[in-house]
């Protein structure tokens, strides 16, 4: 077999996504950032369906084009508290369509990569007996990407029902702290420049980031030594 033909058979449904999910956001929140600066006036003056229909358009769009936490802050800045139904609306609706994609795409190629590879499938199924804890940590964090966790998540077989539970229980402090952060910013230049203005919100950042490493090296040893 040549060797650009086994370079292209690596290229399977769920690499081509985690490739798309981690340039997509980078330009799409560069795009996001210089609209929301750019039509500060107009955003304002928008109504309360058309908050709706962005709320459920981003529920599509946001598995793979930006990471929530921006969404956080700019509907924070715009709404208030009363962004924190949306937002939610559009992590659970990221999780979903990607959880959608995954079984489109070849899923069964990634189980049978691991079928075999016992090591890898032995280490999968140890890490599954703890998913929700390891969900909730990795969810945690707001460091790892949104959409490349939803990805992982999904194609280890993790249930659904434990990706959103832990998903809303590991994504609730930090998309508070950041539609906080929107809310009190009195500048969106200012606030998507540098979200983390305060020292309070740089020190919850940094706690959550610590608590995140801490939490999922705590499972993973846990899971591998139940096992091992």
């Amino acid at each position: 077999m040549k060797p650009s033909q086994a370079i292209l058979q690596k290229f399977t449904g769920p690499a081509l996504v985690g490739i798309l999910l981690s340039v997509l956001p980078i330009v799409f929140t560069s795009v996001l950032t210089y609209y929301a600066i750019s039509h500060e006036p107009f955003i304002r003056s928008l109504s309360v369906w058309a908050w709706t229909g962005i709320t459920i358009a981003l529920a599509m769009m946001s598995a793979g084009l930006t990471p929530p936490t921006i969404l956080a802050l700019i509907f924070g800045y715009f709404l208030g508290w009363q962004a924190i139904l949306p937002i939610f609306v559009i992590n659970f609706g990221g999780i979903l369509f990607i959880n959608l994609i995954v079984r489109w795409l070849d899923h069964d190629r990634f189980l049978a990569f691991l079928h075999r590879n016992p090591k890898a499938q032995s280490a999968l199924n140890r890490i599954l007996d703890k998913e929700l804890e390891v969900i909730f940590f990795a969810k945690l964090s707001p460091i790892l990407p949104f959409g490349l966790t939803n990805l992982m998540f999904a194609l280890s077989g993790a249930k659904l029902k434990n990706i959103l539970l832990g998903g809303f229980l590991g994504m609730t402090p930090r998309t508070i702290l950041a539609i906080w952060s929107g809310r009190e910013a009195r500048e969106i230049r200012t606030l998507l420049e540098n979200p983390n203005q305060s020292i309070w919100g740089q020190v919850i950042i940094a706690a959550l980031i610590l608590v995140s490493i801490a939490g999922l090296w705590q499972v993973l040893q846990r899971a591998l030594k139940k096992r091992g």
